[in-house]
């Protein structure tokens, strides 16, 4: 998860109807979140060749005020790439989300997390896709074992959004409920993005994405549940 601060006006555009911009400490963020699916269901079916595959995707973060004054922090998706045209087309079938296909891979070495607080191993995690020819990527190196988020960190911040809010231009927001267990985490020891981001994700873009990013982490991960989105 690599996070930047992000001028909130480009991101109002993005911003769907009944949400608004959820700000850490005077800031806006905005992630580039590459995770590994594995065991992938939908309705509690695996589909062949669609169990397990890597997701690469550009967020930010809202919240929506409930009628007893409550607040749902949530995230809306501004891209979210996968491997194989038929997982973005349910996802944008279902959700309305902005999906596209591209070919992928992902490799961690070593596969399982760092679990020896006292050794000096590292584990390395690669994720790419290939556009206009040639492969693109994210790597991130850790050198310590997880563990818990600090409270009020930013690292909290980036992972405590359990909603997702889609905008759907001429219909109603879709939101829907993602539920998992808080996640351990590693800091990352260095990044390197070896991407056009700014083609990939906007022009807008380019003066956050040409700064040092606010944050960079590896989360454990864990089972996750995503709920059937309602219109709100």
């Amino acid at each position: 998860m690599v996070s930047w601060a992000v001028d909130p006006k480009l991101l109002k555009p993005f911003v769907a109807a009944g949400t608004e911009l959820d700000i850490f400490k005077g800031d806006a963020l905005a992630s580039i979140v590459a995770f590994d699916f594995r065991d992938t269901r939908i309705l509690g079916h695996r589909i062949p060749f669609h169990v397990r595959f890597p997701e690469v995707n550009l967020r930010f973060y809202v919240k929506r005020k409930m009628l007893d004054g409550s607040w749902r922090r949530g995230v809306t998706f501004i891209q979210e790439m996968v491997p194989r045209s038929a997982i973005a087309f349910v996802a944008r079938t279902l959700y309305g989300e902005p999906y596209v296909a591209r070919p992928m891979r992902r490799a961690a070495v070593p596969e399982a997390p760092l679990s020896d607080p006292t050794s000096s191993a590292t584990r390395s995690l690669v994720y790419e896709w290939k556009r206009d020819g040639g492969w693109e990527r994210v790597l991130t190196l850790v050198n310590a074992p997880p563990r818990p988020m600090r409270g009020g960190s930013i690292e909290e911040f980036v992972a405590e959004h359990y909603w997702g809010y889609t905008r759907r231009p001429g219909k109603p927001t879709l939101e829907y409920q993602v539920s998992h267990p808080r996640w351990n985490i590693s800091l990352a020891a260095d990044c390197l993005i070896e991407a056009d981001l700014t083609t990939l994700y906007g022009r807008q873009f380019a003066d956050a994405f040409n700064t040092p990013p606010a944050s960079t982490f590896v989360a454990g991960g864990s089972a996750i549940a995503v709920y059937p989105g309602q219109p709100i």
